[in-house]
């Protein structure tokens, strides 16, 4: 019997969360999917989408993120996806709510970068994941319900 194939969106903003999102590479040739980023002048080689980045210091980041969860909106209403893997903050929110509004699964991967403190888009969006994983055992004490699953690198 063949397995149905996941459509699976791994979404992250650009960096070193692009960095570790390039590396689930292997879900996407196994069961299906597309990237998700940031336009950048780094570069999102694999990205078939790319979002405007967005940071809360800058002072246009309301009227940029209001763009992304219509861009967003398009994009899930086109892929459909089954599945939102996210490792990422900012650019991840649009399809977080995407994901809760349409329960769709969403998962999210802590970033490697902070093995002592919680982040903001931890603390966020803990509450609505099917499945939160930590890079670093030190991680689950700030969460509730995450898991450890090892580092991405």
């Amino acid at each position: 019997m063949k397995r149905k194939k996941h459509n699976l969106c791994l979404v992250s903003n650009s960096g070193g969360h692009w960095e570790q999102c390039k590396k689930l590479k292997p879900l996407i040739d196994k069961h299906g999917g597309f990237f998700v980023t940031e336009k950048t002048k780094f570069g999102a080689d694999e990205a078939r989408y790319l979002m405007i980045p967005t940071d809360l210091k800058d002072k246009w980041w309301i009227p940029k993120m209001m763009v992304n969860f219509l861009h967003a909106a398009w994009i899930c209403l086109k892929e459909r996806p089954d599945f939102v893997i996210s490792c990422g903050s900012m650019a991840v929110y649009p399809f977080y709510i995407y994901s809760f509004f349409f329960r769709k699964k969403f998962i999210h991967v802590e970033t490697f970068g902070r093995a002592n403190m919680a982040t903001v888009t931890g603390k966020k969006v803990e509450k609505h994941c099917n499945l939160f994983i930590v890079q670093w055992e030190t991680q689950k004490k700030f969460y509730k319900n995450a898991i450890y699953g090892g580092c991405l690198y």
